[in-house]
């Protein structure tokens, strides 16, 4: 696999850190950033639907899809009709492409509707997608992916065959120019409207899994993995 640019290197007691740039710096509630490695990579293992933005033919583009981590370094992939991931081979230099990831954990509910928020851990990701071709590199990125979904199915599955894989594409993006952003905690009233008669509070959310359905043509002797029992 490629070389990735690594994370600024930590000092003494410090986590390393991505670089802040123009574009990963808000201009908003500054306090909220962070551009801690564990941080930014923590809330990309949490989830595996992204939102992938590009542009296309002088218009925006952002599309949902799945992902997978490795390292520092993000994998997307697609059918080899698909806009970005044909954009991504035909430019030589790299698709330039913004990739955003986000859980909502909680909504925010103050006295008054200006001061209703979100409590809430982003990433932002900016950089330059590039078509993946070395074959090794593939097969690893396609199993990242499955694993970033269900932890542990790529090895519970048939691998995808030549003609399945001359039908996918595999780009990749470097976690160069990348922030993290969170907010938690309760609703920001003004203090006049502390005493209004409104309720006002948190109301958390959270992921949830129910019990996994078996397919109609599943042979009953096929145990639920261990994997999915735990979900």
């Amino acid at each position: 696999m490629s070389d990735t640019l690594s994370p600024a290197a930590a000092g003494p007691g410090e986590a390393a850190t991505y670089p802040p740039t123009d574009r990963t710096a808000p201009t908003r509630s500054k306090d909220r950033a962070s551009y801690d490695t564990e941080v930014v990579h923590s809330i990309l293992d949490a989830a595996f639907l992204c939102h992938l933005g590009f542009v296309r033919d002088g218009a925006p583009v952002v599309l949902p899809t799945l992902y997978g981590r490795i390292g520092s370094t993000l994998y997307v992939h697609g059918s080899t009709g698909s806009r970005p991931l044909r954009a991504a081979k035909e430019e030589q230099a790299g698709l330039p492409v913004c990739l955003t990831v986000t859980h909502v954990d909680g909504l925010v509910l103050a006295r008054s509707a200006f001061h209703h928020s979100m409590n809430y851990r982003s990433v932002v990701v900016h950089g330059l997608a590039r078509d993946v071709t070395d074959p090794e590199e593939r097969r690893v990125a396609l199993d990242a992916i499955v694993d970033q979904v269900v932890d542990g199915r790529s090895k519970d599955s048939r691998p995808a065959n030549a003609k399945e894989l001359a039908a996918t594409a595999v780009i990749r993006l470097d976690l160069r120019e990348v922030s993290a952003k969170i907010r938690t905690g309760g609703p920001n009233d003004d203090a006049e409207d502390l005493a209004l008669p409104y309720w006002s509070g948190v109301v958390p959310v959270a992921p949830a899994y129910a019990a996994p359905v078996p397919s109609d043509d599943l042979d009953p002797s096929v145990a639920l993995p261990d994997y999915l029992a735990s979900l």
